[in-house]
C-alpha cells in the first residue's frame, strides 16, 4: 500500500474522553470548533495560516466575541478535520488509500488551497494521489470503496471518475505487463480458464475480476462500463467477470432471493448485470448462466426490457444449453410448474434465427462452402434434441396443456430430428400422467411422430404400449414387418448390388408402403379399427401361428413377450402380408431350418427404450 507523511513535529494531539481533542501547550487554547459530536480545542493562528474558510469563521466569532465555530456536514467527520488540525500544526500525519479521499474532500471544505500558503494540503494531497494511489492497482480499488461515503464532494473533485478510469486502463492492459500483485483464487476447470498461453509466467486474462467483485453495485456497473468502453476486452473476460460477480452477490437459496430485505437489492444486481452483458454470440457469457441469470430475474420481477434483452441473447445460444437450464419455475397466474411459454417464446426465437442464418448462408454457399451450413444444421439438430427432452421433463405436470406440448413439438423442423424416440418418450409419459385424454387428443398428441424414425427397441417398446392409438401400434408393427423384409431382401443380395441397394432404401420403403393401397390391405386395415372385442374371432389364428412360430429355429419365443392386444394385431399383419410374393418366401423358411418368422423380430429379451429411466416411469 502506498503512503505519504507529512509534517515533521511530534503527534501531539491528545483525547480527553471520547468527544475532546485538544493540543497540550504553554498557551491555552482561544478557538473551539465543533465538528459533529467532537470538540476540538486548538490555538487560531496556526488555522488561519493554512484555511481560508477558518479565517473567515474566526473572524465572524470574533466580531461576535465567541471563541467557538461549528462545522457543519463537514466531510468525513472529525478524523478528517483532526487530519487537517496536524497538518495546520505541522505535525506528523499518514496519508494513505484509507484517508486520502476524506482528507482531500476536507482540505477542499476548508478551502486550503496554494492562495493561502504555498504547498498547501490540497496540493499535497493531489501529488499524492496522481503519482502514488491511481499507479496503484489494490489502492485505486480502496480509494474508490472510500469515496462512495464522501458522496458529493468525491465526485465534484473528479476523484470517482479518476480512480475508474485508472481501475479501467489498468484490466485493459496486456496481461503480460501487468507487474503488480492482485486477487486470484477461484477454483474453475482447465477448460473454464481464460489464460494466456504465450508464456508460463504470463497472467490469465481475467486477474483483475475478483478483486473489482468486492465494489458495491454502482461502482461495479461504472468500472465494468469503462472497461467495455476501452473496447480492448474479450466478451468472453466480460462475461466471466460478470458471472463471478453474480456468484459473489446473489445468494444461493430462492427463499434469501425473493425476501422482503433483500428483493430490490437483488433486482438492481439482476438488472445491472443483464444491462453489461455482451452483446457479441460468439464470446461472452455461457447459455447456461445466462439462463439461470434468466431464472432469477423471473423470481425478482425484473424489468420486462431487461428480461427480453436476456432472451434475445439466450435464443442465439440455445444449442448449448442443458435440459435442467430451461426448467424455469413458472409464477402467477401460470398453473403449470415450469414456464412453458418463455421457453416457447426462447425455442422460436432460435428457430426463426437459424432458417434466416440457413437461407443467407445458401445465397453465400458458392463463397463460403457448406461449413456453415453444416453447423448450422448441427445446431439445429442439438436444439431438436434438446427440446424433446425437456418435453420428457415436463410430460408429468397433470396442469401442462397438450396445446403447449404440441406447439412446443411442432417449432422443431422434421430435418431436425434424425431419430424419434425422445418424443416418443415424451409423448409416452405425457399419455401416462393424462389418462383422461380423449381418443381425438391421444390421436394428435400421436400424430407429432413418425414410426419410420423409431429405432428397434423404440418400436418394440411402442408395439407393447397399451396406451397408444390402436392405429398407431398397426402403424409401429407394420413398419417393422416391412423393415424385416427389407432387411431379408438386402442380405440376400449379391455382394456387389450392395452398394446400390443400401442408397435404395428410401425407395424400397416406398414400394412396400404401395401395399397398404392393395384392396385386400384396405379391408384388413377397416376390420382393425373396430373394437378390441373385434380380434376375438382371431384367437385361433393367433394359436396356430405362435405354434408355428415357436417351432422356428431362432427367436420364437419373442412374439409371446407382446401383450394379448399387439400379438393378435401382429399376426393379422403378418396373414396380410403372407399373401404378397417376397413376404411369402421370408415365412417359407420355417421349413428350410432358418427361421424368419414374425417371432424372430422381436428379441428374446426386450428392452425397454430409455433404460431403468423409461422403466421406471412407463408401465409396458
Amino acid at each position: 500500500m502506498k503512503f505519504m507523511k507529512l509534517g515533521s513535529k511530534p503527534d501531539t494531539i491528545q483525547s480527553d474522553g471520547s468527544s475532546t481533542r485538544y493540543v497540550p501547550s504553554e498557551l491555552a487554547a482561544d478557538i473551539t470548533v465543533h465538528i459533529g459530536e467532537v470538540k476540538f480545542l486548538l490555538h487560531k493562528f496556526p488555522l488561519l495560516s493554512k484555511s481560508n474558510r477558518l479565517q473567515k469563521l474566526i473572524l465572524k466569532a470574533s466580531e461576535e466575541n465567541s471563541e467557538e465555530i461549528s462545522l457543519d456536514d463537514f466531510p468525513g467527520g472529525g478524523k478528517a478535520f483532526e487530519i487537517c488540525a496536524k497538518f495546520c500544526y505541522g505535525m506528523t500525519v499518514t496519508l494513505n488509500a484509507y484517508n486520502v479521499v476524506a482528507a482531500r474532500c476536507a482540505a477542499e471544505f476548508l478551502e486550503m488551497t496554494e492562495d493561502v500558503d504555498r504547498g498547501n494540503l490540497i496540493f499535497k494531497v493531489e501529488v499524492f494521489l496522481s503519482s502514488g494511489i491511481f499507479h496503484s492497482w489494490k489502492d485505486s480499488i480502496i480509494v474508490l470503496q472510500t469515496a462512495k461515503s464522501l458522496l458529493p464532494w468525491s465526485e465534484d473533485l473528479k476523484i470517482l471518475s479518476r480512480c475508474i478510469d485508472s481501475i479501467a486502463s489498468k484490466a485493459s492492459m496486456d496481461p503480460t505487463k501487468v507487474t503488480w500483485s492482485f486477487t486470484y483464487n477461484r477454483k474453475l476447470a482447465m477448460r473454464d480458464k481464460i489464460v494466456e498461453h504465450d508464456s508460463v509466467k504470463s497472467n490469465p486474462k481475467d486477474w483483475w475480476v475478483e478483486d473489482i467483485c468486492e465494489l458495491e453495485i454502482d461502482l461495479y456497473k461504472r468500472v465494468m462500463a469503462a472497461i467495455k468502453s476501452k473496447g480492448r476486452m474479450d466478451g468472453a473476460v466480460i462475461g466471466e467477470a460478470l458471472r463471478t460477480f453474480a456468484v459473489r452477490w446473489l445468494p444461493d437459496s430462492v427463499e434469501a432471493l425473493i425476501s422482503d430485505d433483500h428483493i430490490q437489492r437483488n433486482k438492481s444486481l439482476i438488472e445491472t448485470i443483464i444491462c453489461l452483458l455482451p452483446s457479441d454470440k460468439g464470446f461472452g457469457c455461457s447459455c447456461s448462466f445466462l439462463l439461470k441469470l434468466l431464472k432469477a430475474a423471473v423470481l425478482v420481477e425484473a424489468d420486462s426490457s431487461a428480461r427480453e434483452d436476456l432472451v434475445k441473447k439466450i435464443s442465439l445460444k440455445l444449442d448449448e444449453a442443458s435440459v435442467s437450464d430451461l426448467l424455469i419455475p413458472a409464477q402467477s397466474p401460470q398453473t403449470t410448474f415450469y414456464d412453458i411459454e418463455l421457453v416457447h417464446c426462447i425455442v422460436k426465437r432460435f428457430v426463426v434465427h437459424e432458417k434466416h442464418r440457413w437461407d443467407v448462408d445458401i445465397l453465400e454457399v458458392t463463397e463460403k462452402g457448406t461449413g456453415d451450413l453444416m453447423l448450422g444444421r448441427a445446431s439445429m439438430m442439438n436444439v431438436g434434441r434438446l427440446v424433446d427432452s425437456y418435453l420428457a421433463e415436463i410430460a408429468d405436470d397433470p396442469k401442462l396443456p397438450l396445446s403447449s406440448f404440441i406447439e412446443l413439438s411442432k417449432l422443431i423442423p422434421e430435418s431436425a430430428r434424425l431419430t424419434h424416440d425422445a418424443l416418443y418418450k415424451a409423448i409416452d409419459f405425457y399419455l401416462k400422467e393424462h389418462p383422461s385424454l380423449t381418443k381425438s387428443e391421444r390421436k394428435k398428441i400421436c400424430g407429432l411422430m413418425d414410426v419410420k424414425k423409431l429405432s428397434m427397441d423404440a418400436s418394440m417398446h411402442a408395439a407393447q404400449n397399451e396406451r397408444l392409438p390402436l392405429r398407431v401400434v398397426v402403424q409401429v408393427l407394420f413398419f417393422e414387418q416391412i423393415r424385416a423384409a427389407t432387411t431379408v431382401q438386402a442380405l440376400s443380395t449379391p455382394s456387389h448390388n450392395l452398394s446400390n441397394s443400401s442408397h435404395n432404401t428410401e425407395e424400397e420403403w416406398d414400394s412396400k408402403r404401395s401395399l397398404e393401397n392393395s384392396k385386400s390391405i384396405r379391408r384388413q386395415m377397416a376390420r382393425l379399427n373396430n373394437k378390441e372385442e373385434g380380434f376375438q374371432s382371431c384367437g385361433r389364428l393367433t394359436k396356430r401361428h405362435g405354434s408355428k412360430s415357436s417351432t422356428s429355429g431362432g427367436g420364437g419365443g419373442g412374439i409371446q413377450l407382446l401383450p394379448s392386444r399387439s400379438r393378435r394385431i401382429f399376426d393379422m399383419l403378418w396373414v396380410m402380408g403372407g399373401r404378397k410374393g417376397n413376404v411369402e418366401s421370408h415365412r417359407s423358411s420355417d421349413t428350410s431350418g432358418s427361421s424368419q418368422s414374425p417371432a424372430s423380430l422381436v428379441p428374446g429379451d426386450t428392452k425397454s427404450l430409455g433404460g431403468s429411466a423409461w422403466r421406471r416411469r412407463s408401465v409396458s
